[in-house]
């Protein structure tokens, strides 16, 4: 698939992992290549993949993690394999695993962002930090987000950090990153990325705050549940400010109305998975007791991101490449509301490629229903 000089796209629809690798590598393929980041349906084995890549991409490091459905130089696609290769000398990469998500702290973080800015720096000499941005892959299952984000956050001082958690299409049972030949569980990958073109890394959300407010007074952030809101059950109490019953509590209807949290002003997105029996509420991420949490609508969601792609190019100008990570819930709602194949028109013309996640990255925060990404501009 040919495309602009140092920056290749492609993707394969084949269910015969050796072909989709074969046909995905022809497409990445380019001399001076320094990383290809790949996102795969976990419908392919993940060791034959792996072996596969490493096989038909050989000499460049390859980087990547299973999905829940892929953004593919078509736009979404389910069941296939996609990914970007990025050549120097107008990219650099540094690839950094992090294992035992649960160990992972302040300090490994410093230490991490350290060594990895520091191995950049040799590969492009004279690099500012302005010129880098930061992507984390993580195992969406770990519900260890929170932790590695945060202490990424700190390291990485002013570079941006965006990212996704990997999927496992809706199974639930097996999320992996991709780094040095192998997937990995209970592991995530940190990208630290340098480049001489613009670049903006941003998030869009399709929902904005009301007026009714919800605070937790009673939580398990571990296990990202709240059991009470208001002083009152959980279940019972988000049911009352939405003038619903419990019984209807329905995933569609999380998805339709998550809750928002306000950070320094900025909205960020948190969804809710289920009632549990005793009326609690199990989230997408973790919760802390005192946090003001507050009612959302949606607004448009084609017009959301064609806004966002309207100030991309206000910062920018067109993007080149735009590498972007989309929460599972918001193309499950497109595909409900029969709107899948406009915004996958959409991000075609974006130039986007990436995944569908079971979670989001931006800053600090992990969040849910927000697409997040780094798009990378033409001018130097």
């Amino acid at each position: 698939m040919l495309d602009t000089p140092r920056i290749r796209r492609g993707y394969s629809r084949s269910d015969q992992t050796d072909q989709a690798v074969r046909e995905l590598a022809e497409d990445l393929a380019q001399p001076d290549a320094v990383l290809a980041l790949v996102f795969a349906s976990s419908r392919h084995d993940r060791g034959l993949l792996a072996a596969a890549l490493a096989e038909h991409l050989p000499g460049v490091p390859v980087v990547g993690c299973t999905t829940a459905g892929e953004l593919t130089p078509l736009g979404y696609r389910r069941g296939a394999l996609t990914g970007v290769s990025l050549a120097a000398p107008e990219f650099q990469a540094v690839a950094l695993r992090i294992d035992a998500l649960e160990d992972f702290s302040v300090a490994d973080s410093m230490k991490l962002v350290q060594d990895g800015l520091t191995q950049l720096g040799r590969k492009m000499p004279g690099m500012r930090t302005d010129q880098v941005f930061a992507m984390l892959l993580i195992d969406g299952l770990s519900a260890s987000e929170e932790r590695v984000v945060s202490g990424l956050y700190q390291a990485l001082g002013e570079i941006p950090l965006f990212g996704g958690s990997a999927g496992d299409d809706l199974a639930f049972q097996d999320t992996g990153v991709l780094h040095d030949g192998a997937f990995h569980r209970n592991a995530a990958v940190l990208l630290l990325v340098a480049t001489h073109h613009p670049f903006e890394v941003f998030k869009t959300e399709h929902f904005v705050a009301a007026e009714e407010k919800m605070v937790v007074t009673e939580a398990d952030p571990g296990r990202r549940v709240v059991t009470e809101i208001n002083a009152e059950p959980a279940a019972h109490e988000y049911a009352r400010v939405h003038g619903v019953e419990v019984e209807e509590l329905t995933p569609m209807m999380f998805a339709a109305r998550p809750v928002v949290v306000k950070v320094g002003g900025v909205p960020y997105v948190r969804s809710i998975q289920k009632v549990n029996p005793d009326g609690s509420l199990t989230f997408y991420c973790a919760i802390d007791e005192g946090i003001v949490l507050t009612a959302a609508t949606g607004v448009d969601i084609q017009e959301n991101l064609r806004e966002a792609f309207r100030r991309i190019r206000q910062q920018i100008g067109p993007p080149q490449l735009v590498i972007g990570c989309d929460c599972i819930l918001r193309s499950l709602e497109l595909e409900q509301n029969g709107l899948l194949d406009d915004v996958s028109c959409l991000l075609a013309e974006q130039r986007v490629i990436g995944f569908n996640t079971y979670g989001e990255q931006f800053g600090a925060m992990h969040v849910n229903q927000t697409f997040t990404g780094v798009a990378i501009g033409y001018g130097r």
